[in-house]
Parts: C-alpha cells; sequence; structure tokens
C-alpha cells in the first residue's frame, strides 16, 4: 500500500479547518503558529554545534562542510520526508500529535490489546516529552533572540533576561484570543523572517560558493571518519535544528495538512537551507564568527531591527508549542489520561483553534522558572535535545506499528523507514544522553512527572468507577422498581448526565429515595469519547426508551470525538429536532450532576502517594457544568462520598 493509499486509509473525511478559509490564508496562518519553532533554530542551532567542549568542532572546511550537511540532511529527512511527507498522513481525521496518534492505533487495531497497551504508553510518554518541550522552547528560543543585544552593545547584558520575561508574559497573556488570531497576525510576521533569513545567506554564498559542497551527504562520512567522537556528540547539537518537528505535526488539527505542507516547501525549508549554508560560509570566511555566526551575518546599521524582528519570530516559535500542547492536553482528556479542564474555543469556524487557560498558565510558571534558573540560551541548549529525540524516535514507533497493523505495510518497507529514520534518531538520543548531567535532566524531570500524573489519573479514573458502579445499582432494576412503587411525578423535564447507561445516576437515585419524587420527563444522558476527533452531528445521538414508552425516562448515547466540544444543551436540542421520541422543551430542562467527593481510604489498587496525587487533580478538575457546558442557573449537584 502506497502513502497515498494510507492517507485515504486513515482520513474519512476533510478536517473542518481545510474548510476555513482559502488556501493562502490558511497557509498564511500556518506559517504564524506552525513553523515558528523550527523557523528560529538558526539563531542558535551552529552557535551550539560550534561551541560544544570548547571549540571540539573546529571552523575548518571540512568540519564546516560535514556540520552543514549534517544540517541540511537532518531537516530534509525528519522534517520534510518522515513528518511533511509521512507522519502528517497519518492523521486521525485531520488532527495530529502522538496522542491522536496513539488513539488512531487504538481505533484500527482494537483486537490486539497488548500492542494497543503498548501503543498507548508510547503516546503517553511521548506527549510527556512534548509537554517538557513545551517548556524549554519558550525559554531558550526568546533568550536566544534577546541575545542579539549583546552583539550590538555588550554592557546590556543584564538586561537581556528582564526584556526576556516581560516578553514571555505578553505570549501568554495572548493566548486567550486564539491561534486563529495570533496566526493571522504573526503569519506576515513570519514571511518576512523567512525572507529575512534567505536574504541574509544568500550574499555569503555568492562570496563562497564552495559551501555549496556541503550539500552533498559524502561530507559527513568525512567528518564523521575524521572525528568519529567529536561527529557524535556534534550531533547532541545539529538536533537543535530540527526542533520544532513536532509541533508542526501536533498543530495540523488547527490549519490542516495542506496548507502546512505548502508553507513548508515553498518558502520554509528554502529559506532554512540558504540561511545555514550562508552562516556555514561565514564561518569560514570569518572563523571568530562560530561564536554568534547568526547577528554576525546581519549588517551592521540592521541589526537593531534584526533583534527585534528575531523576537517577534521567537515569540511565535513558542507560540508553535503552546498550541501544539493545548492540543495535546484536550486529546489526553478525552482519552482518559487528564481530569476535564476548561477549554475555551477562539474560533467560531476551526475546532481545533483553543485555549487551555490551566495549561496555559502552569507552562508560563515553569518556563519562567527554567528562564530564571538557566539565564541563557547557551546554558538552556545542554537541558534540549533529549524530549525532542525522544518524542521523535516514539512517533517513528507508532507510525510503523500503525503501517504494519493496520495498513499491511511489507515488512521491507517497515525496515526501510526504520534504518532511515529511526536510525538517525536513535544517533540524536544517543548523543543527547551525554548531556543529561549538564542540564538534559530537564526535560526528562518534566516528562517523568507527567507521565506519573496521566497514569495516575487513569489508574484512578478507573477505581472510582467501579466503586461508583456498586452504589449505582442497574438502569432495568431501577425502571422496574418505578413501575411497582409509582412515585408522585412532578412536572418538569430532568436531565441527568451518566457515564453509561447500565446503572444509575446517583443524583437520580437521590432524588428518588430522599425526596420520593420523580420528574415528568427524565433524560438520562451518556457522553463517551470516541477515537476519532470529530464525529459529525448527524451521527452522534441513539435514543433508547429503556424497555417502556409510557415511563418518561429515556436514555440518550451522544458520541464526541476527542476534539469536538461535549456541550450537552445542544445535543439535547439536536436530539428533539432528530427524534419524536422526546417532546420536550429543551430551554427548560433542569440538569441534575451527580458530584462525587473522593476521600482516601483502605481499598487496594492504588499506593497512598497515587490516591493523594489523583485526589488532589480530582480537586482541581474542571466541573461537569463546565464542560458540559450547562446553564449555571438550571443546574443542581447532588453530592456523594466514594473512598479511594
Amino acid at each position: 500500500m502506497s502513502p497515498a493509499d494510507s492517507e485515504q486509509e486513515t482520513t474519512g473525511r476533510a478536517h473542518p479547518v481545510a474548510h476555513g478559509g482559502g488556501a493562502f490564508g490558511l497557509a498564511l496562518g500556518a506559517l504564524g503558529v506552525v513553523f515558528g519553532d523550527i523557523g528560529t533554530s538558526p539563531l542558535y542551532a551552529l552557535q551550539t554545534v560550534f561551541s560544544i567542549d570548547h571549540g571540539a568542532v573546529h571552523p575548518t572546511r571540512s568540519d564546516v562542510y560535514g556540520v552543514t550537511s549534517l544540517v541540511f540532511w537532518s531537516i530534509l529527512i525528519v522534517v520534510s520526508v518522515k513528518y511533511v511527507v509521512f507522519i502528517l498522513r497519518a492523521d486521525n481525521e485531520g488532527e495530529g500529535g502522538i496522542m491522536a496518534l496513539a488513539a488512531l492505533i487504538r481505533a484500527r487495531i482494537s483486537g490486539r490489546a497488548e500492542l494497543v497497551s503498548v501503543a498507548m504508553l508510547l503516546g503517553v510518554i511521548g506527549a510527556a516529552l512534548f509537554f517538557g518541550d513545551s517548556v524549554i522552547t519558550p525559554a531558550i528560543s526568546v533568550l536566544s533572540s534577546v541575545e542579539g543585544l549583546k552583539v550590538v552593545s555588550p554592557g546590556v547584558q543584564d538586561a537581556v533576561l528582564p526584556i526576556a520575561l516581560a516578553v514571555l508574559v505578553v505570549l501568554f497573556t495572548a493566548q486567550r484570543f486564539g491561534t486563529h488570531q495570533v496566526g493571522r497576525l504573526f503569519g506576515p510576521v513570519m514571511v518576512l523572517w523567512f525572507l529575512a533569513l534567505a536574504a541574509l545567506g544568500v550574499p555569503e554564498i555568492v562570496r563562497s560558493p564552495g559551501i555549496l559542497r556541503g550539500l552533498s551527504p559524502t561530507y559527513i562520512v568525512t567528518f564523521v571518519a575524521d572525528h568519529p567522537y567529536v561527529a557524535f556528540i556534534a550531533m547532541g547539537a545539529v538536533v537543535l535544528a530540527i526542533t520544532g518537528a513536532e509541533a508542526l505535526y501536533a498543530d495540523m488539527g488547527h490549519f490542516g495538512r495542506p496548507p502546512i505542507r505548502r508553507a513548508w516547501f515553498a518558502l520554509v525549508f528554502p529559506a532554512l537551507t540558504i540561511n545555514y549554508l550562508g552562516q556555514g560560509a561565514l564561518i569560514l570566511r570569518r572563523s571568530g564568527a562560530a561564536a554568534n555566526p547568526f547577528y554576525l551575518l546581519v549588517p551592521g546599521w540592521a541589526r537593531i531591527p534584526m533583534v527585534v524582528l528575531a523576537t517577534l519570530a521567537t515569540v511565535i516559535a513558542s507560540q508553535a508549542v503552546i498550541s501544539g500542547a493545548f492540543s495535546v492536553a484536550r486529546q489526553a482528556m478525552r482519552l482518559g489520561f487528564l481530569p476535564q479542564l476548561t477549554i475555551r474555543h477562539t474560533s467560531t469556524r476551526e475546532s481545533g483553534q483553543i485555549y487551555v487557560p490551566a495549561v496555559n498558565w502552569l507552562l508560563f510558571v515553569v518556563v519562567v522558572i527554567v528562564m530564571v534558573t538557566f539565564r541563557s540560551s547557551s546554558r538552556l541548549a545542554t537541558a534540549y535535545g533529549l524530549a525532542v529525540t525522544g518524542t521523535l524516535l516514539l512517533t517513528t514507533t507508532l507510525f510503523l506499528i500503525l503501517a504494519r497493523a493496520a495498513w499491511q505495510w511489507p515488512v521491507w518497507r517497515l525496515a526501510l523507514l526504520a534504518v532511515l529514520f529511526g536510525g538517525l534518531e536513535v544517533t540524536f538520543f544517543a548523543a543527547n544522553l551525554t548531556k543529561v548531567v549538564h542540564g538534559g535532566w530537564l526535560p526528562l524531570l518534566i516528562g517523568a512527572i507527567v507521565v506519573t500524573v496521566m497514569l495516575t489519573w487513569q489508574r484512578g479514573r478507573r477505581a472510582i468507577t467501579a466503586r461508583r458502579i456498586e452504589l449505582e445499582g442497574s438502569v432495568p432494576e431501577f425502571v422496574e422498581q418505578i413501575r411497582r412503587e409509582q412515585p408522585p411525578r412532578v412536572p418538569g423535564i430532568a436531565v441527568f448526565p451518566h457515564p453509561t447507561k447500565e446503572t444509575v445516576p446517583l443524583a437520580l437515585r437521590a432524588n428518588v429515595e430522599f425526596n420520593g419524587v420523580l420528574h415528568e420527563h427524565v433524560i438520562i444522558i451518556s457522553v463517551s469519547s470516541e477515537n476519532v476527533p470529530h464525529v459529525p452531528r448527524s451521527q452522534r445521538l441513539a435514543v433508547d426508551s429503556l424497555g417502556y414508552s409510557d415511563d418518561g425516562i429515556v436514555h440518550l448515547s451522544a458520541r464526541f470525538g476527542f476534539n469536538d466540544d461535549q456541550d450537552i444543551p445542544l445535543t439535547l436540542r439536536d436530539a428533539v429536532m432528530l427524534t419524536s421520541e422526546l417532546d420536550i422543551d429543551p430551554d427548560a430542562a433542569l440538569y441534575f450532576l451527580s458530584r462525587i467527593t473522593i476521600e482516601r481510604g483502605r481499598a487496594k489498587g492504588l499506593p497512598r502517594w497515587q490516591k493523594r496525587l489523583f485526589i488532589a487533580l480530582a480537586h482541581n478538575a474542571a466541573t461537569p457544568a463546565d464542560y458540559f457546558a450547562l446553564p449555571v442557573d438550571r443546574s443542581i449537584a447532588v453530592g456523594r462520598q466514594i473512598e479511594l
């Protein structure tokens, strides 16, 4: 099966984003959000390579050609071929990101439980590493741009950190306006940025056209043969040139695949290549330029404007991973690995564009702590890489699992891609392991914390669900009890959100047992998340009268994708329009929530520390009224205590 065939298999329909605007407008928006991270790598990538081990990589012809070739071929293989050609085809109905990829595997090979479990665990680890990347990228990107002021005036060094912190405050405050607005604002800025990258590189290439030899992979072989250890260590810095590839994938849901592909090949990839070649040519011509090749490419008169432009570009770089973090967090919530958090949609047309306040401000706090701790981009560069390379490896692994198990790709094709992508990424990962004690521990620590939170929430949620089912009792028995006892019916419509139709909502049982009454119309509505990002409204609903059509008790099943709004009032209106079984006024409905208070008990299953963590997470989760979009003035919570 060809990649094109696999794309048709994977994508059942076009993502709504694809129809949200013209091709040019979406490509421009993608430039303003998706490519910021990888687009600002020229600020620090080559500078870091030539600074490793106090100058182990020398500004000689063979070393410069070798490093330039490594950078070019890394971008070509990992970003252009792996992500843009292959990985973007493995979308989950238009949505990207490692959690969406894991969910796609779960949906396609559901009969193979062990393989599904492995895939979901890899997805959780990859998502955790992505959050680690989401912390380091804003810090290193903004610091590296503002540090250009030191090239202009070395005396302003003390002002670099305060300026960078001020930029971060503006960036994270602006998130509530949404990626659509940010992308529309920053798209033209990024066009200017990439044109500037190319314009800076062209004069040096013209001056030293021999640098074009660096495009040949033979110089990689020579570089590795001459300095095998140095080349290996250099790979830990070369990976900085491809940071942002996973954010590119995670942000696919914001703009769709075609705009990202067009923007990459038409502008981003050529501009990056030209700039890296220009930096290499400058280092050959002036060996001292290796200390800061990007800003030394810039004519003296243009350095202040370039610092301003670079700062704007690095704000956009941060935007790429922040918006990606929002997407990954929502996917994790829908798949049961994070508690429900408040999600705000920032576009009326493009469902993938969201703002998650809790994630935004948690990232902000951690980014500030990291920036104040490391204080410079050169120190942060030692921490960068492990999260990126780990996520790259996990994405490749999941893609190969999907290609084999779901698409039946032949073994030879899988082996070819495993060697091409996996071999390069294993080298990157191994090279970055050497930086663990020098700061590489930071993304590993962040990733470990996030993995612990996600797995704890999943385990605790399952345990609470089991205990809750014991208290609720079965719906058929409850319906028979109602028919026998005939409790008084009071006028009105009572809606009970509940996970399943097999058991009775605690709020409904309490209403009958303690108040001794039942509303004239009772609707139990069960919301479930599918392994796809979007379920069309016409296919969401199923109505079940629970065996009797005259008792006024109806069960409504509503299926949502993990990127859909779980809006119960809107769903109720749809149900009234689609079926004659619900002859009600949805705007008069009262919503009864079964509020659970979780207390730590002696039940086995989770150790004490995980119980404490789960309870803390549950206390800080959004209320069902928030994530089900229930009207506050018509919502009533009925509490019940459950021990964990």
